[in-house]
């Protein structure tokens, strides 16, 4: 099949989910056509079935705002006419289901349908959707898509309870390459992190509000004023800037690293004893995920689609977001206790195995096949 992937190119689970099933199709002898304003982060390797397209946004004095809907709606019929392609699945509602909508109506007047796939990925629907600037256009676009795919049983929920969704939503996880994200001998890099055996915690996002970054800061405050431990901090966003403020205040800078966007995540996660992620939503939590992949159990809220991977008491522990107290007590019982934490780390390795990307990929080849023989 010749598939257009669109997609924001940044480090958010989006992204990551649509260029990582973009790869593993391409593996599979698909042709793949990534479609985004810039490369996407993963996209970092020659595949000779893996086309990238820019979309550029001319500028003019008549636009405050650069009207970055119609130059993807254009890239996307040039692309569909020049490259043949099938079929488009685009990665969050908007712009992108939305674009897909108009490009699909312009060809249809030169005797050409493209139908299209849209992947709900979460702030598209609680956050951005919600919004009453844009619910209609949401509601709209999602109804026209061929199909519509969510990525935990949460997020579907969230969308029927929001949206009047006229079409049925199939679930279909996010995933981890478990070949990629496992756990590797990476001692040396240990011994410069924690040379003297601390444990290592380890928080991995886009810094946003909604992530909750201070509840992993107070937390490992409380965790480090019982056992030597470190803090690592990756990722980058809004909040990076006030949590560095925080860790002077509290006087924990000595402990934490912030790191910054990494691309060898899998090398950080390979050191890590434990893994935090006290958001007040997520859909699903790629994040908590690949770290379970490479054996670090997980401390998390509650919230969303979490307890969908992370099993409270087995893979990890849940608390209600914001509960601080538990999260630091819940961690204290993991690493004061290697064999509990030995124990847990192999859980959080045999529940990333049900998310391998082996097992989903067939899922949506199965769901491209059925809308290509109804369009």
């Amino acid at each position: 099949m010749k598939i257009g992937i669109v997609c924001y190119p940044t480090f958010g689970g989006s992204g990551v989910l649509a260029t990582e099933l973009g790869k593993a199709l391409a593996d599979k002898g698909h042709i793949i056509h990534f479609i985004s304003y810039q490369q996407p982060v993963r996209l970092d390797a020659f595949h000779p079935n893996i086309f990238y397209h820019e979309v550029s946004v001319p500028t003019y004095p008549l636009f405050d705002f650069p009207p970055y809907e119609s130059a993807l709606s254009s890239t996307l019929v040039d692309v569909i006419t020049n490259e043949g392609l099938e079929l488009l699945h685009v990665h969050y509602a908007i712009p992108h289901a939305s674009s897909a909508y108009l490009a699909n109506q312009i060809l249809r007047k030169k005797g050409k349908n493209i139908p299209y796939i849209t992947t709900l990925h979460g702030t598209d629907i609680t956050l951005v959707g919600k919004d009453k600037m844009y619910e209609s256009v949401v509601t709209f676009s999602i109804n026209e898509s061929d199909a519509i795919t969510a990525v935990s049983e949460n997020l579907k929920q969230e969308t029927l309870s929001s949206f009047d969704i006229e079409k049925e939503i199939h679930v279909i996880t996010n995933f981890v390459d478990i070949k990629r994200f496992s756990q590797s001998n990476k001692d040396h890099f240990r011994k410069m992190l924690a040379p003297n055996g601390e444990k290592i915690l380890a928080h991995v996002s886009n810094f946003r509000k909604v992530k909750r970054v201070e509840d992993v800061i107070y937390t490992f405050e409380k965790v480090r004023s019982k056992i030597p431990c470190k803090l690592l901090m990756i990722g980058d966003g809004p909040e990076r800037q006030t949590m560095e403020q925080l860790c002077r205040e509290l006087g924990t800078c000595d402990d934490i690293r912030f790191l910054g966007k990494q691309d060898k995540l899998e090398e950080i996660l390979s050191i890590t004893d434990l893994f935090m992620l006290p958001s007040a939503y997520e859909s699903f939590g790629l994040a908590a995920l690949e770290a379970m992949a490479c054996r670090v159990p997980v401390i998390s809220s509650n919230a969303g689609g979490i307890p969908e991977i992370n099993i409270h008491g087995v893979t990890g522990y849940l608390t209600d977001v914001g509960d601080i107290e538990s999260m630091a007590k819940y961690s204290l019982e993991l690493l004061t206790d290697e064999t509990k934490l030995e124990q847990f780390k192999e859980n959080a390795l045999n529940q990333a195995q049900k998310f391998h990307i082996n097992q989903i990929i067939p899922l949506y080849e199965a769901l491209y096949e059925q809308v290509l023989a109804n369009a």
